[in-house]
């Protein structure tokens, strides 16, 4: 499975961006959980997935604060 692209992540609307970062952070966590008990079926691919994904959404978030500031300052 190839790694998402950060396109992808910047066409989501604030509130599916909210809920793609919860849904990393959770798999995220998952995972971990997976391998601290030994179960079967985590693949060392998965994390560095997940975190690739959850980085590019936080970036996304921030840019679009960073964004609102900017827009808000120039108001002033």
């Amino acid at each position: 499975m190839p790694l998402p692209k950060i396109e992808d992540a910047r066409q989501l609307s604030n509130e599916k961006l909210e809920e793609q970062i919860l849904a990393v952070k959770r798999e995220l966590f998952q995972l971990r959980f997976k391998q601290g008990t030994r179960q079967q079926g985590v693949q060392p691919h998965q994390f560095r997935h997940a975190r690739h994904r959850l980085a590019q959404l936080m970036t996304v978030e921030r840019e679009r604060q960073l964004q609102g500031q900017n827009a808000a300052e120039a108001e002033e």
